[in-house]
């Protein structure tokens, strides 16, 4: 399987240009600075991952909104100066977000409607012509976390129709996709075969979920707000929470469908090979954009669980970036991580 060279040890920049705290001149200028970029540099890391929203590109009737492309540009020329990539990872369109905290009444919408769509591929087209001097710098991943599964081709031929785009005005940039179910790792088979040799496959990884979002403020209905969940446990015992959650742990992509014993690299193996496989097939880099656990876990389980999930993106060649830089309640920098966080930097 080919490699993501340039893109294979990142972090993410979640809460700055989306899912930011305050919409705010001194917050979009004071959260991510040029000074944190160096200090990821100096963390031994190869790019970062920035997350947008559309709203800062563009006004709600399209108009361009000049001072959000500022902010990218300036990440942009930090990055190349620090000797960084960056991908600019469009988090949500006009149409469509995954945010559950966003109110959406159809998160199908999106993928059926052509004028929601068109309207996508026209700003991915302004976005990368405006970034098109820097193919080997800045890559492009067209949209984080499509939900549901029955959109899954609609999804793809949206994705075909950004790549074609794209490719006037950006013929040999990096264009990363990734599929339905939150992109979960188990959709990437269902992903079309690449235009050419510049495409990425893309999964995120949060698995067992419910060790890595315990307590998560924003899913008080799935997830246990009043326990403590460690890792390494019996996967029996991981089951059993899922299914409290109401979900399946037997359906596909669930953790009794894995076929592991235990957790642990076992685990993150069989989860992960049909995705190789697919990408192994297709002749494209594999890519994990999202991964990490909650400022709520135990530190000790979390670096437990990030000491297996890197071994085998090591032993599979998947470039990675964790989930995040910054605050957004899984944030490297916090003072959750302070016993384990230079051990954590070396994982990366």
């Amino acid at each position: 399987m080919r490699t993501f060279n340039g893109f294979m040890h990142g972090i993410n920049l979640g809460g700055w240009l989306s899912q930011y705290d305050e919409n705010t001149k001194e917050y979009f200028d004071t959260f991510i600075t040029k000074e944190d970029i160096d200090r990821i540099a100096s963390m031994g890391l190869d790019h970062v991952r920035l997350p947008i929203s559309y709203d800062r590109l563009e006004e709600e009737d399209g108009t361009v909104k000049e001072e959000g492309y500022q902010y990218i540009d300036n990440a942009v020329a930090w990055c190349r100066e620090a000797g960084l990539h960056i991908i600019l990872d469009l988090h949500n369109a006009y149409g469509y977000s995954f945010d559950p905290l966003q109110e959406i009444e159809d998160r199908e919408l999106f993928f059926r409607s052509e004028p929601l769509w068109q309207r996508f591929v026209a700003l991915w087209e302004r976005i990368a012509a405006r970034y098109s001097a820097y193919p080997d710098d800045v890559a492009y991943e067209l949209l984080n976390e499509i939900i549901s599964p029955a959109i899954a081709e609609e999804w793809n031929n949206i994705a075909d129709a950004a790549i074609a785009a794209i490719r006037r005005v950006a013929p040999r940039s990096w264009i990363i996709v990734g599929g339905v179910r939150y992109n979960h790792v188990t959709s990437v088979p269902m992903l079309h075969k690449p235009a050419d040799d510049r495409i990425v496959y893309n999964f995120h990884c949060y698995e067992p979920i419910v060790f890595t979002h315990q307590k998560a403020f924003w899913m008080p209905d799935t997830i246990p707000q009043d326990r403590e969940v460690l890792y390494p446990d019996s996967m029996k015992h991981y089951e059993q929470m899922t299914r409290e959650m109401g979900e399946d742990p037997s359906a596909e992509g669930g953790l009794a469908a894995m076929g592991a014993s235990e957790n642990g690299v076992d685990f993150f193996t069989r989860l992960f090979v049909p995705a190789v496989e697919a990408a192994r097939k297709n002749d494209a880099p594999l890519y994990c954009g999202e991964y990490g656990v909650i400022d709520q876990a135990p530190a000790e389980s979390s670096l437990h669980w990030l000491e297996d999930i890197s071994s085998v993106f090591e032993t599979y060649g998947i470039g990675r970036a964790l989930w995040t830089y910054k605050k957004k309640d899984f944030g490297l920098i916090g003072p959750h991580y302070d016993p384990i966080r230079e051990r954590m930097i070396r994982l990366l």
